[in-house]
C-alpha cells in the first residue's frame, strides 16, 4: 500500500504560490497573472477557484489559524487520552508549532504584514481562532506549572510564539543548520523559556529544573531554609 501523500489540488497549489509571492513582494506587489503563471494557468483561470487576491489572502490567514487550533486540540486530546503527563502534552504542542514555523514561513510574514488588509469579519475570525489557540496552551502550561499565574502563563505563551515565529528572520537560506537541527534547537529554547517562567522552575510534579525537590511552599527548599 502506498504511503505517499496525495498530490496537492490545484486550489492548494494556487494558495501555496500566492503565499510565497505575497511574502516576497507584498500583497499589492503581486498580480493575478503572476500567481497564475506560477501554477501554470492563465490569470483569468484563477477566477474559477478564487474571486480575487483578497479571497486568497483570507483563506491563507484564516486557514492556518484554524489548522493550528485543530492540530493543538488533537495533540492535547491524544495526549490526555493516552494518560500522558502535562509536560508531555506541552512538548507535543511545541513540536506541532515548530513544524508550522519551519514549513510555513511565508504565512508568518503574511500575518505580520497583511492581516489588516482582511475584511473585518475575516480579521475577527483570525483573532478569535488565535485566542482559542493561546488559551489551549495556557491551560496546558498551568498544568505543568500550577503556581504560575494565568496572566504570566499567557504572557509566556505569547513570548514562546514570538520565539518560534522568528524563523523567517533567522538568516539567509543556507546560513542555518538543517531542518532537524533547527527544530531541535527551537524545541530546547521553547521548553527552556517555559522552565524559566517561574522563578524557581517549579513544575507540577514537584521537581525543579536544577534537580532539587520542591515541598510546595513558595520560598522554602527541602532543608526548610528560606531561599
Amino acid at each position: 500500500m502506498s504511503t505517499q501523500a496525495p498530490a496537492p489540488s490545484r486550489r492548494e497549489q494556487i494558495l501555496k504560490e500566492a503565499a510565497r509571492l505575497f511574502a516576497e513582494r507584498g500583497f499589492h506587489g503581486v498580480g493575478v497573472d503572476e500567481i497564475g503563471a506560477a501554477v501554470g494557468i492563465s490569470g483569468p483561470g484563477l477566477y474559477r477557484h478564487f474571486p480575487g487576491k483578497e479571497a486568497m489572502l483570507a483563506e491563507l490567514l484564516v486557514g492556518i489559524s484554524g489548522r493550528l487550533l485543530t492540530g493543538g486540540k488533537r495533540r492535547t486530546a491524544e495526549g490526555e487520552g493516552a494518560g500522558r503527563a502535562p509536560a508531555e502534552v506541552l512538548d507535543s504542542l511545541v513540536e506541532g508549532h515548530i513544524d508550522f514555523a519551519l514549513d510555513d514561513r511565508p504565512l508568518i510574514i503574511l500575518h505580520d504584514r497583511e492581516l489588516d488588509r482582511l475584511r473585518d469579519t475575516d480579521r475577527k475570525l483570525v483573532r478569535s481562532l488565535q485566542r482559542q489557540y493561546v488559551e489551549l496552551w495556557v491551560e496546558v502550561v498551568r498544568k505543568v506549572y500550577p503556581r504560575l499565574a494565568e496572566a504570566e502563563a499567557r504572557a509566556c505563551v505569547h513570548a514562546v510564539f514570538g520565539l518560534l515565529n522568528s524563523t523567517p528572520h533567522l538568516g539567509r537560506p543556507g546560513a542555518l543548520p538543517g531542518r532537524a537541527a533547527t527544530a531541535a534547537l527551537l524545541h530546547r529554547l521553547a521548553l527552556g523559556a517555559f522552565e524559566g517562567a517561574h522563578s524557581d522552575g517549579a513544575r507540577g510534579d514537584g521537581s525543579r529544573s536544577d534537580g532539587a525537590r520542591d515541598d510546595g511552599i513558595h520560598g522554602v527548599d527541602g532543608s526548610g531554609q528560606g531561599r
